[in-house]
Formats: C-alpha cells, structure tokens, sequence
C-alpha cells in the first residue's frame, strides 16, 4: 500500500489492472520457450535506454507526457513511475569441483535456460501542485545494482543453481506546470522521465548489453487529490487550443478508470483510447497480443510435453499459462468464443448488390513483387527507400511514432476496393530481418510516404 491520498489510491488501483497489461505487453510470446525466434527479441514498447546508447542503438533515452488538469488550491499531484528492470538470470549445474555454467539443467517438470527476467520497480513522488511552476520539480532516482544467487534442490539433492545479476539504473523524473489560457484554472502539466544511467557502451554495442541498464515498458500513473484531467482526444471546446498545444513523445496519455472518472491519467507508451478496460471474458495474463485468447489457449494446450518444460523453465510467468492453459474448464473456454457488445442494424438498400469476393493471389494483373505506383511523380515497388509521413486519418495509431523514419518497400498490395497499400519494413529496425522471415510489415498508403534516391 502506498502512502498515496485515499482518493488517489482507489483511482490507481483501478487503473493498475490496465496499467498492468502495458508492463508486461509481449513479456513472453508464444509458445512461452526462450529457444522461440519470437522471444529472442524482447522489450518493444516503453524502453528507455542509456542516453550514450542512444547514438548506436537508434533507440531514445527520455519520454515526455503533457497533458492539461484542472487542480485545486492545494492540491497534490501523485506520480507512478512503473517500469520493468532487466534481471539477467544464468543457469550452472552442481559438478564435483564446484558449479559450471551450462545452457540447460534438466528437473522433473521443467528444463531452466537462460533467460531474462522483468523486475517491477515503481517510483512514488507525491507533490503541491504548486511546487510545479516555473522549473518545477526534478526528482532524480537510482537502483543499485545487486546479484543473488538460488540454489536448485530436487528430491533433496541440490542439482545446480540460478545466478541472477541486475545492473544499476539512474533516472530522473521532471515535473512542471503552466496556466493555459481560458475561461478556467486550468495547467499544462509536463512530466519527463529519463534514463541518466551513466554508462560509455562499448564500440558497436548490442542491444542485449544496453538493456540491462535501461528502463523497459516505461509507463506513468498520474493522479489529482481534488482536481481533475483533460481527455487529450476529446477535450473540451474551450480547452481544445490548449491540449492541441501539448507534446507527447513516446507515451499517450488517456483517461483510466471507469467510464466518467476523471482524476487519473495513464500515460503509456501504447497507444489506448480513454477509459480502456480489459474484456471481461479474457482469462488471465497471456502477455501475447499477437492472438486471442482462444486461440491462444487452445495452442498452448496442444504444445508437446517437451516444449512445456521448456516453457516452465524459461519464466514463472510463462509456467503460469501453461498451467492455466491445461486446466480450463469446457465452460470457461466457450466463454472465450466471442461475445456481443452491442447490436445495430444495417441495411444495403434497394437494390443493393452483392459484391463478389476478389482474390488477389488467383489475379494475374496482380504482382505485389514486380507492381509499381506512382508517388510524387516516381515509380515507387519493392525494394524502393521511402520516407514515412503517416497520416492522422489512421487506424493503426502506433504508426505515428514512425514519423520521419525511413523504410524500405517490400511489395505493393491491393485491396477488394482497389486501394493502394505499401508494405513496408522500418530501416534500423533490429527486428526488420525477423518481421521480413515472418511476413509481418507495417502498411502506408501511396500519401504517407515520400520516395528517396536510390543508395
């Protein structure tokens, strides 16, 4: 518990169940093993890392939420920082001489590999609102680094052990706050969070020796004793010049708990909509968000024996959905197949015609290889170097963080409406080569992006 106000603490306790999701979104995929490809690139979302990493890495070291509250006279202004720290955990087996290192030790019901860890940690300011004019208020934090080291005992024997090792972490956190014009007391509330962890990364560091040290799924709760938030999507009409006026980096904040309430703020490094909740038929935690929970469960279940151990001893977290997986009931998984939220009607007309289903794979004029489009005047197919420029109109809302990036075209694509779509991978993306194996691309339209000169 918390030493949060009483109003405070009931807000975030309602917003953590969401908040929690964002902590641990793509912690493990499925099928759980730390041998999948899938899981051998991890931490997609919210990582801040080392600001001297920032230059090799392509990757950024601060994340800055603004967004506009309406806060008493004296009130407080409590601050969550939550994020994950990497804990490296190496596995050694008991020999004669000692322990040695060893890339499996086989138990009774699980197989432990190396692996890397999510340590929640949360930082806690509560501070006057007042505190926050002018330059505000920097809080600077630090976690030590530390090592422990678990013993494996099956049957009485000890068979080996777990070493585990986190590194030290600096941050800072700053707040600040500036009235913003209109008929109401209303402030611009600015909060950076930074990693300052001072550490020189060697020539053509990894990402895997970078992220020990960073600040991974990086993510805010903001809540006011009295006062009250701003949706930055819907505000209103008089506030609307002022939350157009605010700057998020890496984070979206969004209104959290029930439907009306308005004293707490997620700010996340997803991109959510305002009072987001979790479907009441999900299940439990499957920190894969590739799949739905059906699916999902039904193929963890049908896993072989062997790849559930694997699974078991690569995370607890992991271990927790094979076990759920294996014992839902028949009634709980017919709750899982879908569910109706609302009805409405819809009608084609007099007259209306049914459209045939067109398949792009069985049109010969279609070659989403050799296809070419027009952009800007230049033939623009696979292959061709682009500048993304997304634009607002978007359903997929992450894509605006790709703004000014480069990318590479891998095929041109029709629709059933004879849309143009461009699939594209992102240059410097250290997953580019597994999302091109797996077929995964991020999509623009032919006005999203603008053609550069051949390399």
């Amino acid at each position: 518990m918390s030493g949060f106000p009483e109003r405070i603490e009931r807000g975030f306790a309602a917003a953590r169940q969401i908040a929690d999701a964002v902590l641990l979104e793509g912690y493990v995929l499925y099928p759980y093993r730390a041998s999948a490809a899938k899981n051998r690139l991890r931490w997609q979302f919210g990582v801040l890392v080392p600001p001297e990493y920032t230059v090799q890495g392509g990757e950024h070291s601060h994340q800055r939420t603004e967004c506009v509250m309406e806060a008493r006279g004296g009130d407080l202004l409590a601050v969550e920082l939550r994020f994950l720290r990497v804990q490296r955990r190496t596995v050694e087996r008991a020999t004669a001489a000692g322990f040695e290192s060893v890339e499996r030790l086989a138990l009774a019901d699980r197989d432990l590999v190396e692996w890397d860890e999510g340590v929640e940690e949360r930082i806690e300011l509560l501070i006057p609102v007042e505190e926050l004019e002018g330059d505000g208020v920097q809080r600077p934090f630090r976690l030590p680094g530390v090592g422990e080291t678990g013993l494996v005992r099956e049957d009485g024997k000890v068979l080996g052990r777990l070493v585990r090792r986190r590194e030290q972490v600096d941050g800072l956190v700053w707040l600040r706050a500036e009235d913003v014009p209109g008929p109401y007391l209303a402030r611009r509330l600015t909060v950076e969070v930074e990693n300052t962890s001072d550490w020189t990364p060697p020539r053509r560091a990894t990402r895997d020796q970078a992220l020990p040290r960073s600040l991974v799924s990086a993510h805010l709760l903001l809540g006011l004793e009295h006062g009250r938030f701003l949706s930055v999507t819907d505000p209103p009409e008089w506030a609307r010049p002022a939350v157009e006026r605010c700057r998020n980096q890496r984070t979206w904040p969004v209104l959290a708990g029930p439907d009306g309430e308005r004293g707490v703020v997620l700010s996340s490094p997803i991109i959510l909509e305002d009072h987001p909740r979790i479907a009441p038929e999900s299940l439990g935690t499957l920190y894969d968000a590739t799949e739905i929970d059906e699916i999902l469960a039904l193929r963890t279940a049908a896993l072989t024996e062997e790849e559930k151990r694997e699974a078991r001893g690569t995370d607890e977290r992991a271990g927790a959905v094979i076990d759920l997986a294996e014992s839902l009931p028949p009634e709980v998984l017919e709750r899982l197949h879908g569910a109706i939220r609302g009805l409405r009607e819809v009608t084609g007309g007099a007259g209306a015609a049914e459209q045939p289903w067109w398949d792009p794979g069985d049109d010969p004029e279609v070659d989403p290889e050799r296809d070419r489009v027009l952009v800007d005047g230049r033939e623009v197919g696979a292959g061709s170097r682009v500048l993304l420029r997304p634009g607002r109109r978007r359903t997929d809302a992450q894509d605006l963080f790709l703004d000014g990036r480069t990318g590479i075209v891998e095929a041109v694509l029709y629709d059933v409406d004879g849309s143009v779509h461009l699939a594209v991978t992102v240059e410097d993306d250290p997953g580019a080569d597994l999302w091109r194996a797996q077929g995964r691309f991020r999509y623009f339209q032919p006005d999203e992006v603008t053609p550069l000169e051949e390399s």
